[in-house]
């Protein structure tokens, strides 16, 4: 594969385009859900093929093929210059890109244990145990656990002479619990919300997990919410935890300092942003301990690799500092408009799908509480835990989060619990009352499979770094 790459890139020289790239993806899938002791899902799935990107008459040009065959490869190749020729003829400016250093190397997911050698049996064994244990709550009616595991292998090549190959392992794991009594229905989950948590590990991500030793519990709120009274409405302290605070920063954040959206050049799905360029620099987004930060080079992050799909190797960026906007998530092309260059956030879902702007890990860095100070600091306020909904506007201002749970907190201690927890907030409003954000003690990477951007939607494995965070006067009320 490696020579066929190279024959590919040797013929766009020939063909003198202005750049070229080309990416080898061969990924294998296996995914395992169980639903009331059945076997729901038992899958295997692997394709691969290649995308060719060429910069033709000022424009791009994307093409990809599932056929390994040199005559095929050329053929595609070929098909991108006319794809790139075909759009030169709308083009408002041409594309320029920033530079960067043409690598060559390779990277690999560091881990202990091949998920894909641990034996579907063991697998289920695990899956049947946990869905047993929540259903011996008879107030549980339906159980849900699953399992699902990536391995990724990549090779990118270009004109500009980078040559990187890079092998990508990811696994995860996660359950629900839904109870029912007459008309009432309420869920519990673990240890997120979402498909549960993933990260860039091998099978000991999923022995680490603690699975079977919290679904007594999990089966036991579930049954307890069913008759929990509804979640006051009212304008109070919250704390938010970590898997929570996972999608706020995904949606808050993540999403519109994107900065295609910004530049209005990607709006499908997501929508646009409030976070103009106008305000790099000089806007408050939040409060002076609020600090956000991309970052694909921690070990065991659902967005970690060593190299995006445009060749740019993984680094850390501000995004958010003190409160401030001060960068944004940027690709070759998009960062020139910010005098910057790429922080390496070119992705694209498969072999047959251009690169986006995609998160990798964003992360909201720890603050400086332990977790039982936090609580005990709070004299009046609602605890809120799990993802349960969520609405966005198009501009990723006005929102609206539903939880699965929510407690009372009263004079520093955790008291009653509540079901159907909402919370809502305008974007820098909500950030500029964060008062208090828990220490790395209690800090995640919390990974998500399943983000989606684009027209045709692709799906992006992304990851945010957070723990337990305060906010003030906050409108809190009840789902119906």
């Amino acid at each position: 594969m490696q020579e066929k790459l190279k024959k590919i890139i040797s013929h766009l020289k020939a063909k003198k385009v202005a750049y070229s790239d080309a990416r080898y993806v061969y990924r294998v899938n296996q995914s395992i859900q169980v639903k009331d002791q059945t076997v729901e899902v038992m899958s295997l799935n692997d394709d691969k093929g290649v995308g060719i990107r060429v910069i033709v008459d000022g424009c791009w040009g994307f093409a990809s093929t599932c056929s390994l065959a040199e005559e095929d490869l050329i053929k595609t190749a070929n098909l991108a210059i006319k794809i790139a020729k075909a759009s030169a003829l709308t083009k408002r400016e041409e594309v320029r890109l920033a530079e960067i250093e043409p690598y060559t190397g390779s990277y690999r997911t560091k881990y202990q244990e091949d998920p894909f050698a641990v034996s579907v049996d063991e697998k289920l064994k695990l899956l049947f145990k946990i869905t047993a244990m929540l259903q011996r709550n008879k107030a549980v009616k339906i159980a849900e656990a699953n399992m699902g595991f990536f391995k990724t292998n990549k090779i990118f090549c270009s004109t500009e002479g980078a040559y990187i190959e890079q092998e990508i392992l990811e696994s995860g794991a996660g359950y629900t619990a839904t109870a029912v009594s007459g008309s009432e229905v309420q869920r519990r989950s673990y240890p997120a919300s979402l498909g549960g948590d993933f990260g860039c590990a091998g099978y000991e991500y999923i022995r680490q997990m603690e699975l079977a030793e919290n679904a007594e519990r999990v089966a036991d709120e579930a049954s307890a919410l069913l008759k929990a009274p509804a979640c006051p409405a009212t304008d109070t302290t919250v704390i938010i935890t970590g898997s929570q605070m996972a999608l706020q920063v995904h949606e808050s954040c993540g999403h519109p300092a994107e900065l295609d959206r910004v530049l209005g050049t990607e709006i499908s799905l997501a929508g646009g942003s409030f976070m103009s360029l106008d305000k790099l620099g000089g806007f408050r987004y939040g409060s002076p301990i609020v600090n956000i930060v991309i970052d694909s080079t921690i070990d065991g992050g659902l967005g970690t690799f060593g190299y995006d799909d445009e060749g740019v190797k993984a680094c850390r960026s501000d995004v958010i500092r003190e409160g401030m906007i001060v960068g944004y998530l940027t690709s070759r092309e998009t960062a020139p408009v910010i005098k910057s260059v790429s922080n390496g956030c070119m992705l694209a879902d498969g072999w047959n799908n251009i690169p986006l702007i995609r998160m990798t890990n964003l992360n909201l860095e720890p603050g400086e509480w332990e977790y039982n100070d936090l609580i005990a600091d709070t004299k009046d306020g609602i605890l809120l835990d799990t993802n349960k909904s969520w609405s966005i506007d198009d501009k990723r201002l006005n929102f609206q989060f539903g939880t699965e749970i929510a407690w009372q907190i009263k004079n520093g201690k955790i008291g009653q619990m509540y079901k159907n927890p909402v919370y809502t907030g305008i974007t820098p409003q909500f950030w500029n009352s964060c008062d208090a954000i828990c220490n790395k003690n209690h800090w995640h990477i919390w990974g998500i499979p399943s983000c989606g951007k684009g027209e045709p939607m692709q799906t992006a494995h992304v990851a945010h770094g957070a723990s337990p965070t305060r906010f003030n006067n906050v409108s809190v009320g009840v789902s119906k």
